[in-house]
């Protein structure tokens, strides 16, 4: 029985921070796509979790405040500076922030799912490469 735990926990911690990883290339291409890169990007995420994914990425500088970044990564609805470009990590709150968010990334039937807002893109005057047309929509 101890080694079947062992073996459980073994694989989900496996896969737990693969997914980790995952997250972290993910955000990676996402961010620096977004935001070209001139300079450092100041990057402030609502909860440990995306915190931590903020710290592992080149390029991006952790802030301690909101008001100081100019890329949020949320995972809830924040009154926030509405300057900073807003991107989610949840569908449903996608829908709820459609017209200040830039796009979210989240998992979806244990798939990645990338979606871009081509008004909010526009309105930002973010033009994204090639290779990530297919993820931007109309609407949500």
């Amino acid at each position: 029985m101890k080694k079947l735990l062992f073996v459980l926990l073994f694989i989900t911690g496996t896969l737990f921070a693969s997914n980790i990883e995952t997250e972290k290339k993910i955000y990676t291409i996402i961010i620096h796509a977004l935001v070209p890169q001139t300079e450092e990007i100041k990057a402030w995420g609502d909860s440990p979790h995306n915190k931590e994914i903020l710290k592992h990425i080149p390029g991006v500088q952790s802030v301690a405040s909101p008001k100081n970044a100019s890329f949020l990564l949320l995972e809830k609805k924040n009154k926030l500076p509405s300057d900073a470009l807003i991107f989610v990590t949840n569908y449903r709150l996608l829908e709820k922030m459609q017209k200040s968010a830039i796009g979210g990334f989240f998992w979806q039937k244990g798939r990645p799912n990338i979606l871009f807002i081509r008004k909010n893109l526009h309105k930002r005057g973010i033009k994204l490469p090639d290779s990530m047309q297919d993820f931007i929509e109309d609407e949500i």
